[in-house]
């Protein structure tokens, strides 16, 4: 007795077994439909586990690579790493597609004037792709380059697929569109190094000691702290103005982000020592003569 119920048992568990193995396969199979398209829930899934499998070993393979880069190189890779992702993710579906014998054909031309339409819309989000795939082939700009773009300044912190972002002296966050970078002037100020010159112009009064002139200027930058000692200061004397002696003082500073910094010191120090040298800083003057034309009448 206890025998024939373990196999009525036995058969009704087989039996429910393979009812919801199949039920669960003729969920799998159906296909939804889009338009002409189709697709079963099965590839869905299958899509869906290897783009989620993809995310996981492209995580898995720039733990790896950053873990053995110095620290100044990292973030070098993770903005190029970026961008190739992108492409791996295109690639990767391209390929489950044609694995599962699925023709994207139908769908395409569905989609094709809605394609061109969006294609037309997002023509600068391209602009902006491409753009950065230029930036960091050439190496215009990288990650912690100073730049100068349409009269902003700003540190570079991240470059991304379609923007760069930059933080501002005041701590501003400059949102840079890639494109932006090949149609406009770019400089770059950290390109050839993290040194660069700056100068400090200044006129001084036609009867000035143009020799002391000189000395105060070398003798101001030379004793600022941030100005840099190699390569020297040098002085200018650039031109005769209109209503001054125009002279320049031109230094090297090791983080020209912070620029305005030291220029402003030394001009306060121009001053006071202008002052206690009594050499004047004229400001602009201009003649003016009337005539009579009553006289001529």
């Amino acid at each position: 007795m206890v025998f024939l119920q373990q196999q009525m048992a036995e058969k009704v568990v087989s039996t429910l077994e393979k009812n919801v193995w199949q039920k669960i396969q003729e969920i799998l199979a159906l296909k939804l439909e889009i338009g002409s398209f189709k697709i079963s829930i099965l590839s869905v899934l299958i899509v869906v586990v290897a783009f989620i499998l993809t995310k996981y070993i492209l995580n898995f393979i720039t733990k790896i690579v950053t873990g053995r880069l110095e620290k100044d190189n990292v973030p070098k890779f993770q903005s190029l790493f970026s961008f190739l992702k992108y492409f791996i993710y295109a690639l990767v579906g391209v390929i489950i597609f044609q694995a599962l014998g699925i023709n994207l054909t139908p769908l395409l031309a569905a989609s094709a004037a809605l394609l061109v339409g969006v294609g037309l819309a997002l023509q600068t989000l391209f602009q902006d792709i491409l753009s950065g795939v230029f930036i960091l082939i050439d190496r215009s700009v990288i990650v912690g380059d100073i730049v100068e773009l349409d009269g902003k300044i700003g540190r570079i912190e991240e470059i991304k697929l379609r923007t760069t972002r930059a933080v501002t002296i005041d701590n501003k966050v400059l949102v840079i569109p890639n494109h932006q970078y090949l149609t406009n002037s770019l400089y770059n100020w950290t390109q050839n190094g993290k040194n660069t010159r700056d100068s400090v112009t200044v006129g001084v009064a036609y009867d000035s000691d143009v020799d002391l002139v000189k000395k105060l200027l070398l003798k101001v930058v030379q004793e600022n702290n941030k100005v840099l000692s190699t390569p020297e200061p040098i002085v200018f004397f650039e031109d005769f103005g209109d209503s001054a002696l125009e002279f320049k003082v031109v230094y090297t500073i090791s983080d020209s982000f912070m620029g305005a910094i030291p220029r402003s010191e030394i001009r306060f120090a121009i001053t006071h020592l202008f002052r206690e040298n009594n050499i004047k800083i004229p400001f602009p003057q201009r003649e003016v003569r009337m005539f009579d034309d009553s006289r001529n009448k």
